[in-house]
């Protein structure tokens, strides 16, 4: 055996702190066993680790070390994307104007402790599918369950959270928008998976490849919330509302076009720039030949759309155009506009479980927390046995979008469970307007590197 040099040793130690601390903080004993494969790495070398080194010819070993480079590569970036931060872009406006369309965003692991992922044998920086070949970058085995290690804080109400979309356990490839149990609520199960021609393949996607949200936590764990007339109550007290909170509202001219400038001016991008279908106009008390537009605007673009010259009149978008609402199998009479109340579940709560409870938790009881679930004769059966309540064993929260009448969140699919949250938006690093050429405005230089806030 070779003499084993101080440096040798140093080294050792030095990468044997470091990974004790990971260890300590991943809570998993098993993993000090790689302490051996340090102990080889830096001391003993029984393993050749680097005998590709002494190869004579210069393309072989040109070639080992760009293999060597990017294996070391992906590595480090398949840990710092689990466990410290990953790149998100905002894909929609629901949080406009708070977030663009075009931000990217640094999204922090440790502002609520990274998770470790179920399904630790996936490629880097691709959540679920692979481009262009659309098949999966993960395997399904092995598959962990949840566990969070310590991270800085825990999630705030009106923090702005990245999650998985909680919905997204069961879709249907070719109909991602809805989701799987608002199509199940429209078509049936059965006829969705009959007709795959339209719907394609429906498959599972285990917690952390379900694709990435990002929304404003309104609700806590514990909390009993409502909406009503577009006003959020937490436990009976108007919650505080986003500055930057947006309605749609249809606003009739004189019959004169708004301009480039006054669109501006309201802060609305070309993709909103609406005018209102002739149909609908009777319905919303305009005149059927009226100039109607449909922009969503904040109290402050409502303002100065009210003391445009051109502008008669402003109607807020009824409630009717809201679209299905949580649970989507059972009638509540609850529309996005009025909501509630509903109580948002919290760890170690019990509930008694009636016809009108399982509708609303029934997802956290079967699909978050795993349980089997069964209604046999009027009684309730949990994993094979009668149960008249039920004690939750995660948080949950209560997601919505700043783009109140243009955001998909837990008023359309329910609650987010605490094993579902993924990280909190720190910093816009990039941001690119859609509405111009790159060199044209196309990028938004204000908010290059610009601290996410409330």
């Amino acid at each position: 055996m070779k003499k084993i040099l101080k440096k040798q040793w140093i080294k050792f130690a030095v990468a044997s702190v470091l990974y004790i601390l990971f260890v300590i903080w991943m809570r998993n004993g098993w993993l000090l066993t790689g302490l051996i494969v340090l102990a080889d790495i830096f001391l003993t070398r029984f393993v050749p680790w680097g005998a590709w080194k002494k190869t004579k010819n210069p393309s072989v070993r040109t070639a080992l070390e760009w293999v060597d480079d990017i294996l070391f590569a992906l590595v480090a970036v398949y840990f710092i994307n689990l466990f410290v931060f990953q790149n998100y872009q905002i894909p929609s406006s629901s949080l406009e104007k708070s977030l663009l369309v075009g931000d990217y965003l640094f999204v922090s692991k440790l502002s609520y402790g990274p998770r470790v992922p179920n399904t630790p044998l996936s490629f880097p920086l691709v959540q679920n599918t692979f481009p262009i070949t659309n098949t999966k970058s993960y395997l399904d085995w092995p598959e962990w369950g949840y566990k969070r290690v310590a991270g800085l804080g825990k999630v705030k109400r009106n923090d702005i959270v990245v999650f998985n979309f909680p919905a997204g356990d069961t879709v249907a490839l070719r109909q991602q928008n809805p989701d799987y149990y608002t199509l199940v609520a429209e078509y049936g199960r059965d006829y969705i998976r009959l007709n795959s021609e339209s719907f394609g393949e429906v498959i599972y996607r285990p917690v952390d490849k379900r694709e990435n949200y990002v929304k404003r936590c309104v609700g806590m764990p514990g909390d009993s919330l409502s909406v009503r007339d577009n006003q959020v109550y937490i436990n009976n007290e108007p919650a505080e509302n986003p500055e930057n909170i947006q309605y749609n509202y249809y606003i009739e001219t004189d019959g004169s076009p708004l301009t480039e400038e006054q669109f501006r001016l309201l802060d609305v991008s070309k993709s909103d720039r609406l005018l209102a279908n002739q149909s609908l106009l009777s319905f919303l008390g305009f005149a059927p030949t009226a100039r109607v537009y449909r922009l969503p605007l904040t109290p402050k673009a409502l303002h100065i759309a009210g003391k445009l010259p051109l502008v008669k009149k402003i109607v807020i978008e009824p409630e009717a155009f809201g679209g299905t609402t949580y649970p989507v199998d059972y009638q509540t009479g609850w529309t996005r506009d009025n909501y509630g109340p509903i109580w948002i579940p919290s760890k170690g709560a019990t509930i008694r479980l009636t016809e009108q409870n399982l509708a609303l938790y029934h997802r956290c009881i079967r699909n978050y927390e795993n349980n089997t679930l069964e209604v046999k004769d009027g009684k309730i059966y949990i994993n094979g046995k009668e149960e008249t309540s039920y004690t939750f064993r995660y948080d949950y929260y209560f997601m919505m979008g700043d783009n109140r009448h243009n955001s998909a969140d837990s008023r359309s699919w329910g609650f987010v469970p605490e094993d579902h949250i993924v990280g909190k938006p720190i910093l816009v690093w990039l941001s690119l307007d859609k509405d111009h050429s790159l060199f044209k405005g196309g990028i938004r230089w204000h908010r290059l590197f610009r601290m996410v806030h409330k």
